[in-house]
């Protein structure tokens, strides 16, 4: 029980910068860096962005569709995931989305 304590403390930790500046960013003007913001925020449990499965699941050639990913990612999941639903944007969301859907197996 310590060990997933710590892996969110942890995660918490890498990604508290991220968030007040992703939650001041006027949507509609936000030139976001998916791939950064992936990597800052969701690379901790999915690994090599999200290309293999770490502590979350592989998200490259995912079957789950973009509802349920969207559904995810706002809301989390209880003991998994945290609630970005207040960090990020519906817009920055569909980018996040995009991102997912355009993994390959051979991008650094």
């Amino acid at each position: 029980m310590k060990f997933p304590a710590r892996c969110l403390t942890l995660f918490l930790l890498c990604a508290a910068p991220v968030v007040p500046a992703m939650a001041q960013a006027d949507p509609a003007t936000s030139n976001l860096n998916v791939e950064q913001l992936f990597a800052s925020t969701c690379g901790f449990c999915h690994s090599d962005g999200g290309r293999v499965a770490g502590k979350g699941p592989q998200l490259m050639n995912t079957k789950r569709s973009d509802d349920f990913i969207r559904n995810r990612i706002k809301h989390g999941k209880e003991g998994a995931m945290p609630a970005f639903g207040s960090t990020f944007s519906d817009a920055d969301i569909d980018k996040i989305i995009h991102y997912i859907r355009n993994l390959k197996p051979d991008q650094p």
